[in-house]
């Protein structure tokens, strides 16, 4: 097979969610561990660290991966979804898995894969817990896909678990209020494991005590030890923060711009220190490095990255209602004259309400993603419209973005999201 052919075999013949949605959901495990006994067991063979929430982490697997790397470990990472290439969701000490090596995974395994019929999540799990195991990783930061109880990724026993935040989305599979969607979430707080809490939440802070507990796994809110506040002195693409923790103040760079990224960072440096009670040999210089090399370290892409300025030229994959918040309160911090918004979404959210949170005086361009899953730019369009947005359809990402920076002046700002899909499409990212 070549490499492209195996690409076809895993996006065509195996149902990928991030591509058509709801029919390529799997509503139990046992294919994964079908497929993890098929193969040795490979999620035995190396530690973890499993990562949950609805925002924020993506960001917090990279960056806890990048303190490893800086520590002297061989970091595996697992992440979803891609934004440019298949490979980017398996990578060690940011290194992207070989070509050949997902041609010799299918290949060889191809008639039980065939057999047994995986989704193209469950596959890509395996293939990542198979690689972190061939090339001998001394731990591996594992992402969860949705959810958590369900989720594929979800047969590991990690040192630590951490769940990001809870916000509304995907709720035809998760639930209908922040608790259900919590108590999907806490389905990978594993037996006397201990889990980090990212962002305290009232309405979610008793389901994660109460399973914690069942489990008897130390919790930790980590906003509760680790007090941050932003700094403005920010040195060119990187963030100052301030860290109060057990009565000590330090100052942090992070190379992610994200103002979100304040909520992220309790628990990544919780989860630190509870993997330096474990052991592992991380000093403070090792968090300061990985910390403000994220970026360089993993290939993170996507996270409020700055593609031009003057005029500002801004794309985030936040895509749900509290990433939305976050990223036009972000924007609200910018001065800037005009403000270009190039748009598109996918079809199973809550788009309308959304649309509501926009600002009525931008100019919008409305596009769509290249899967089967992208909303019609034209019916974003009619829903935009109802909500007193105005615009009109380019429905290629790269197009709009063309007619923005040639419409705007160096003093305005052109903002490109509302789908991981639409930025993944950017070419210059």
């Amino acid at each position: 097979m070549t490499y492209q052919e195996t690409l076809d075999f895993l996006f065509n013949a195996l149902p990928m969610f991030q591509r058509v949605g709801a029919s390529a959901f799997k509503k139990d495990l046992s294919n994964t561990y079908a497929l993890c006994e098929y193969l040795g067991q490979p999620q035995q063979k190396f530690k973890s660290i499993h990562v949950a929430g609805t925002n924020g982490k993506g960001s917090t697997s990279h960056a806890i991966c990048s303190v490893l790397m800086e520590s002297g470990y061989k970091v595996g990472l697992y992440t979803s979804p891609h934004l440019k290439s298949f490979t980017e969701r398996i990578k060690i000490n940011g290194r992207e898995i070989p070509e050949n090596e997902v041609v010799d995974f299918v290949a060889k395994h191809k008639p039980f894969l065939e057999k047994l019929k995986p989704s193209f999540f469950e596959m890509t799990v395996a293939m990542a817990f198979w690689y972190f195991a061939k090339e001998e990783v001394d731990i591996a930061v594992i992402e969860v896909g949705m959810g958590g109880r369900l989720d594929s990724t979800n047969v590991i026993t990690p040192e630590v678990a951490v769940i990001t935040n809870i916000g509304f989305d995907h709720m035809q599979f998760l639930g209908d209020t922040l608790e259900k969607i919590a108590g999907e979430k806490a389905g990978i707080i594993k037996k006397e494991v201990p889990v980090v809490i990212s962002t305290q939440q009232e309405d979610t802070k008793e389901v994660f005590e109460k399973i914690a507990s069942v489990q008897q796994a130390p919790i930790y809110f980590a906003q509760s030890s680790f007090q941050i506040r932003p700094l403005g002195n920010n040195i060119g693409h990187k963030r100052q923060f301030e860290a109060l923790h057990n009565g000590l103040r330090k100052n942090i760079t992070l190379d992610l711009l994200g103002n979100y990224q304040r909520d992220n960072l309790p628990g990544i440096l919780q989860a630190i220190e509870v993997l330096t009670e474990k052991g592992f040999k991380i000093s403070e210089d090792h968090i300061s490095q990985g910390l403000s090399q994220v970026i360089k370290n993993t290939g993170l892409k996507g996270r409020w990255q700055v593609l031009g300025e003057s005029p500002w030229i801004i794309c985030d994959t936040g895509h749900n209602e509290d990433g939305i918040k976050y990223i036009l309160n972000q924007i609200n911090e910018y001065t800037y004259n005009q403000l270009f918004m190039i748009i598109g979404m996918v079809n199973d959210k809550d788009v309308s309400k959304v649309l509501s949170f926009f600002p009525k005086n931008a100019q919008y361009v409305f596009c769509q993603a290249n899967i089967p899953r992208a909303m019609p730019a034209e019916e974003l369009f009619v829903k935009a419209k109802e909500v007193g947005l105005e615009g009109f359809v380019t429905k290629d990402v790269n197009e709009a973005m063309e007619w923005a920076k040639k419409k705007a002046r160096k003093e305005d700002l052109i903002f490109i999201g509302g789908s991981t899909f639409v930025v993944a499409e950017i070419k210059e990212l």
